[in-house]
């Protein structure tokens, strides 16, 4: 049996205008000047520069002049509504015209591919060969290596090129593709990568002792078995030492050396915060780049008053000026979002400089305390996810050096005082402790654990592994030394 009913419910949802709020206030300095420059080039009734902003809409806001009009599927009245709008003046001007405005340098130039198909270019290759090798050069990825298989290739060949191989005749053009520049390009591996750059040094007796130990010993080598490779090369020490400083300056990534690196535009890291120390307390900055100079567009606003004063109006007047006022409540609301954009990032920065202020008066990383994003939404009475939001793509620029502003954020434990002390502070601890061991002998993760135990840092031996791996630090074996 069907059944209608009414009930009342209480949910929350966030306003289009809330959640690209969200969007802008996520958006680093960069990509945000990108979107105020979009949004330029689409809301005409946006203008930026330094003319004087026109009040003459406010007169017309709140008019049902408009009522009307013949538009069957929209109400006016909503349309025209200031719910969700608040009262907020038309510019947002916060940084003096004399701040230093700089560009952004981009990449240019060739791309890797391309200087790899120039070299081609010089060698003589038959036809078929030469579509071979373009094709390999093409399959080899930023790093520099190919990382498919040759069956995968001769089968893309045949189906993308109409260019039917095997492959042996492959191999045979892969080894010219070896000869190319940086040394170890067109590598399939790391060993064979590391084959190629040995291969094309001078020989010396350290060369071709490296050459053998990476193309027949290489697994013992990866696992740092010296005393393996002593005995099957019939080496001392000092000889496996000068082998072993051939091979740590070769190139694992030969496509990185390359100043081109790809097509892609090199990324410059732009802080959106400063903070100096001055006379012994902290100033923090917002980057003037954050606050684009706009204004609502005079002209658009002389249209609504030509509107008004006109005595008669046409159809095509009134359906103007439903355009013209969707276009300025659009510049007016981007005006404030900008104007909060600023004022959130700003009172965020804020509390976390407040809440480490030992750090950056010191640098010290062992001076970080504990933090988490709850912390400082707590404290300026915000949202946990805004904090995230400014936190995960903002960087500062302090007097140590260019920083993530995440990477202030940490978990925390207690130690044998009783004290709550960061995560950080414990790994900085532990990259001391490794740094300063015997490399003949390193330590182990359990090792590591009882030394940070008498240091009155009470962790168990995988939570050390976990900390040492984050660090990027190998276990003992590998960073064993002769």
């Amino acid at each position: 049996m069907l059944k209608q009913s009414l009930n009342f419910k209480l949910s929350q949802k966030l306003s289009p205008q809330q959640i690209q709020l969200m969007k802008l206030i996520q958006l680093p300095t960069q990509a945000f000047e990108q979107r105020v420059k979009s949004e330029l080039e689409e809301n005409p009734a946006l203008d930026n520069g330094k003319e004087e902003s026109e009040d003459d809409y406010d007169e017309f806001s709140n008019e049902n002049e408009f009522d009307d009009a013949p538009e069957p599927d929209i109400n006016v009245d909503d349309y025209l509504s200031d719910d969700e709008i608040p009262d907020y003046r038309t510019r947002a001007n916060n940084y003096s015209p004399d701040d230093e405005e700089t560009s952004i340098p981009y990449a240019s130039g060739k791309s890797f591919t391309q200087t790899l198909k120039d070299q081609l270019s010089t060698t003589r290759l038959s036809e078929q060969d030469q579509g071979i090798a373009e094709f390999l050069v093409g399959s080899i990825d930023n790093s520099g290596y190919i990382r498919r298989s040759l069956e995968d290739i001769a089968d893309d060949l045949a189906f993308t090129m109409n260019i039917y191989t095997d492959v042996e005749q492959i191999e045979k053009v892969l080894k010219i593709v070896h000869q190319l520049d940086p040394a170890g390009v067109g590598a399939r591996d790391l060993q064979e990568c590391l084959v190629i750059q040995l291969s094309r040094k001078k020989n010396t007796p350290s060369t071709e002792l490296a050459l053998n130990i990476v193309r027949d010993s290489f697994d013992a080598f990866s696992k740092k078995h010296y005393k393996k490779l002593i005995a099957k090369y019939h080496i001392s020490e000092e000889q496996l030492r000068d082998a072993i400083e051939e091979i740590s300056h070769l190139n694992p990534k030969p496509g990185s050396s390359y100043a081109g690196g790809s097509t892609r535009i090199v990324e410059q890291v732009v802080p959106d915060f400063a903070i100096r120390i001055k006379e012994g307390e902290l100033e923090l900055t917002l980057n003037g780049r954050n606050t684009p100079e706009l204004h609502v567009s005079r002209d658009y606003a002389n249209m609504l008053k030509g509107y008004k004063e006109a005595k008669e109006k046409s159809k095509s007047q009134k359906d103007a000026v439903m355009f013209i006022k969707q276009k300025l409540d659009g510049a007016k609301w981007f005006i404030e979002a900008i104007k909060q954009r600023q004022e959130t990032l700003f009172m965020t920065m804020s509390s976390i400089m407040n809440y480490q202020r030992e750090y950056f008066l010191t640098g010290d990383e062992r001076n970080l305390r504990p933090m988490i994003l709850k912390d400082i939404a707590d404290e300026i009475h915000m949202d946990v996810s805004t904090v995230s939001r400014v936190a995960n793509s903002k960087y500062v620029d302090t007097p140590y050096g260019t920083k993530l502003i995440k990477e202030f954020f940490s978990e925390s434990m207690t130690n044998t005082d009783g004290e709550e002390v960061s995560t950080r502070e414990i790994k900085k601890i532990l990259e001391t402790v490794i740094g300063e061991e015997s490399k003949k002998k390193p330590l182990t993760d359990q090792k590591l654990a009882e030394i940070l135990k008498e240091k009155g840092y009470p962790i168990a031996r995988r939570t050390v592994a976990k900390y040492r791996e984050q660090l990027d630090i190998p276990v003992a074996r590998l960073r064993k030394q002769i």
